[in-house]
């Protein structure tokens, strides 16, 4: 970081002076009891400070079954050890704390030399520029004096905090990891934007409604908290329904089990292509993302291409399922799939997609198939699928051993079932600001009543996981990596990628946090068949879902696969628009003959109910 005579505000350079001062020694200018012994002290108090807030409403909840509500600090509590981990470093080094005590105290000095030039109106050039920070994007923030200096502080600060924590030593990569994404958490948290009294956009609009913005605001926090489980209002869910306005592309169930039903969509063209195509969605989140409207649907828009499409619904699993395995994922869901596809259409051979963790079961699968000489998948096409978790996103820091107990622990105290809240909280957590903090303000303090929007209406429409298959895949996958090592077993068959020969088209998004490019590029040296690679702008969900009508963002495209994204990046040319035509070309070629169009109902599965079916329409509220 640096300040704006270009000076190193970073505590690295502590490093440097280790013989400086051994041992605790109190600091100037700072309380009694407070020394430069003491900085553990900071990032536990300041990770209370942050955590208590949300803590306080989450305890007002109740869940569906009557227990207390899945508790923030069930995600939250590794931060503190970590945390501690990497301020006790600079208890064993005092010369280090002491050159960032030195930091801050010049960081505060800068702060107020700006504030007495603001006050006289001196001031031209902020410390830390704010106009792209939609927090402090209010005018009030540069207009008022007060408020910009608080902001200042505030920047300053927070940049400081997370500085210290970036050179901290003595943890490994993965601890210094948690450390850093707590410490986001934290100074997120505190932002002065996030209270009614140091937030002038809120203290505007409480005189100006004469408090009516606060009185509407506890009465959507009542609200919240009146749906089981508090958790935050996103969108207005009342103006979306499934079936509805929501996942409403014709279709037909035409099988279904204990953990999924398969829809078979009607055709929109007189012929089709002969082969199936078979999609495979994550079981975290619900299929409809894949058909959220008209305008967005890529499932709508595939079979508009002449495709037969079929796509598992997961079950929204209760306590009676929590004995289902990652095994019976595939056995259940992809496997029986693959039958029910033969008996609706005649067709044994079939094109598949599999999407995140249903990307990841589909690899599995495949796998699977590939050691029991089944050759009915004819293509695979991964959408931000990782099969090797290695660099795996941000979701790993929720992801050791010890933080697998205790979600193991949860999950038996809720009866085998991890609560769809978990994953809610968990996903919120890695955009704190735009997820979290964005309608506490709008929502609690502004009054405001959220709009409609159908992405936020799908990320609210949690799901439940049973412990025994979400226990597989955390320690297989993430702890073990044992897909891409090949130790893996499903069903008594080790699995081996290399085995898998079809034809694979592996899509990723460059601004995904969840599945890293990097990280979904590995997958094509473990594939042992054809591998095309394409990468598409944006992230994990709006790189996937980007119809071609919407002339939005771009894509890349290298036929050549380098040993490092990299490199394939370096190699590779960019398209404007949307990657959908790009991969049906390549999935046109291997999908056969045009034969009449097939009708659900008219082969040997008879219709069990309309798409978009029942199981998707069970909602969680725990």
């Amino acid at each position: 970081m640096q300040s704006r005579n270009g000076k190193d505000r970073r505590p690295h350079d502590a490093k440097q002076g280790k013989d400086a001062g051994k041992g605790p020694g109190k600091s100037p200018g700072y309380p009694e009891g407070e020394s430069a012994g003491n900085p553990q002290n900071l990032g536990e108090n300041l990770l209370k400070a942050a955590i208590d807030f949300m803590e306080l409403m989450a305890e007002r909840g109740r869940t569906e079954d009557g227990k207390p509500p899945q508790s923030v600090m069930d995600i939250l509590g590794p931060a503190s050890a970590a945390l501690a981990e990497a301020f006790k470093s600079y208890t064993v080094e005092t010369a280090r704390w002491a050159i960032a005590e030195e930091q801050l105290r010049h960081d505060f000095s800068d702060v107020s030399e700006y504030a007495l030039k603001r006050m006289v109106g001196l001031a031209d050039t902020p410390l830390i520029d704010t106009s792209k920070d939609k927090r402090f994007r209010h005018p009030a923030w540069r207009e008022t004096p007060l408020f910009d200096i608080l902001a200042q502080s505030y920047l300053l600060f927070s940049q400081w905090f997370i500085s210290v924590v970036d050179a901290a030593e003595g943890l490994n990569p993965h601890r210094h990891d948690i450390a850093r994404f707590y410490a986001r958490q934290i100074v997120d948290a505190l932002s002065p934007s996030n209270f009614l009294f140091t937030n002038p956009e809120v203290l505007r609009a409480t005189v100006e409604t004469n408090g009516k913005n606060l009185v509407d605001g506890l009465q959507n926090l009542r609200a919240d908290f009146a749906n089981g489980n508090w958790r935050l209002t996103q969108t207005d869910m009342d103006a979306f329904e499934i079936g509805r306005n929501i996942a409403t592309t014709p279709g037909k169930v035409v099988y279904q089990n204990d953990l999924m039903q398969l829809i078979q969509y009607d055709p929109a063209t007189e012929e089709v292509h002969q082969r199936p195509l078979v999609i495979v969605p994550p079981w975290i989140n619900k299929y409809y993302i894949l058909d959220l409207t008209e305008e967005k649907s890529f499932i709508k828009w595939a079979i508009s291409k002449g495709y037969t499409v079929f796509v598992i619904s997961w079950v929204n699993p209760d306590k009676s399922l929590s004995h289902k395995t990652f095994e019976d994922y595939m056995r259940e869901g992809i496997l029986e799939a693959l039958d029910a596809v033969e008996k609706a259409t005649g067709e044994r051979d079939v094109n598949m997609i599999g999407y995140c963790i249903g990307g990841t079961l589909l690899s599995a699968t495949l796998a699977y198939m590939a050691a029991k000489k089944d050759k009915r998948v004819k293509s695979a096409t991964f959408f931000a699928t990782q099969t090797d978790f290695t660099e795996a996103g941000d979701l790993k820091v929720f992801i050791d051993e010890t933080q697998i107990d205790t979600v193991n622990n949860l999950m038996g105290e809720r009866g085998g079932i991890l609560p769809a809240s978990v994953m809610a909280h968990t996903f919120n957590l890695l955009r704190p600001n735009d997820l979290i903090w964005n309608y506490v303000v709008g929502n609690y303090l502004m009054g405001r009543t959220p709009q409609p929007f159908d992405l936020l209406f799908w990320n609210a429409d949690a799901t439940r996981m049973p412990q025994k298959m979400h226990l597989f895949y955390l320690s297989e996958c993430y702890l073990k990596n044992g897909l891409a090592e090949g130790s893996m077993e499903l069903g008594g068959e080790k699995l081996d990628l290399s085995k898998v020969t079809c034809p694979v088209y592996l899509q990723s998004s460059r601004g995904d946090h969840i599945a890293p490019y990097k990280s979904v590029y590995k997958s094509v040296h473990l594939f042992g068949g054809k591998v095309t690679f394409t990468l598409a702008g944006s992230g994990h969900i709006a790189g996937v879902i980007n119809p071609p009508a919407a002339k939005k963002y771009q894509y890349w495209a290298n036929a050549e696969l380098p040993e490092t994204a990299d490199e394939w990046l370096a190699g590779a040319t960019e398209h404007k628009g949307s990657w959908w035509p790009d991969w049906e070309r390549w999935l046109r070629k291997k999908s056969g003959k045009k034969v009449p169009a097939r009708i659900p109902g008219d082969g040997a599965l008879k219709v069990i109910e309309e798409a978009p079916g029942s199981y998707v329409r069970v909602h969680a509220k725990d």
